[in-house]
């Protein structure tokens, strides 16, 4: 996590990486750089209490088994209750939460072998998540074959995404083909079927 002033915002800009999150009280920005990963913005309406989660994979379920002890919010389960658990414990309440949701970006040209689409997955995640959870849906911003910068203003809820339409760098590129590897390979190991 960095911070650092932004001078166009004026205030304070965070920004996360994958397996990261942050909550605030306080009149921040929050940002972070997506590819397959999804990040969901979380926010209490009324009280202007609010977070950004990054994830990689919906649960560690997904994950292999070496990977698959240590909760981490490098998964989306975990990320989601994170965010609303820094929320709550800020003075926000749960029934007035809402989400926006960004990335879900289909990086590599290649399916994966086992047929396991990580951003699918992620964003299935989400949007059950939300449903269950009962958390409105107030925008968002997925899939395609592009990354996104996505800036959150969590105190009023405002949200900006920029498309990314040039190729990762070589090793945002590798780090995707090692995600998609590492849930191909779990798939394999539960003998999983996707069904599209």
């Amino acid at each position: 996590m960095l911070r650092q002033f932004s001078p166009r915002f004026q205030r304070p800009l965070i920004t996360i990486q994958a397996g990261e999150y942050y909550v605030t009280t306080r009149d921040e920005v929050i940002a972070t750089t997506l590819g397959s990963c999804v990040a969901v913005c979380i926010r209490d309406r009324e009280r202007g209490i609010g977070g950004m989660n990054h994830f990689m994979l919906p649960g560690d379920d997904c994950a292999p088994p070496a990977m698959a002890a240590s909760p981490s919010a490098r998964y989306g389960m975990y990320a989601m209750e994170l965010v609303i658990g820094g929320i709550v414990k800020s003075g926000g309440g749960r029934s007035s939460l809402e989400a926006k949701v960004f990335g879900g970006g289909h990086m590599l040209r290649t399916a994966p072998a086992s047929g396991v689409s990580v951003p699918r997955a992620n964003l299935d995640f989400v949007r059950q998540f939300l449903s269950l959870e009962d958390i409105p849906l107030a925008s968002y911003d997925v899939g395609g074959e592009f990354g996104r910068k996505v800036i959150y203003l969590p105190g009023s809820g405002q949200a900006w995404v920029k498309r990314l339409g040039q190729p990762l760098r070589t090793g945002e590129l590798e780090r995707e083909r090692r995600l998609c590897r590492k849930a191909s390979e779990a798939a394999q190991k539960e003998d999983l079927t996707i069904f599209d």
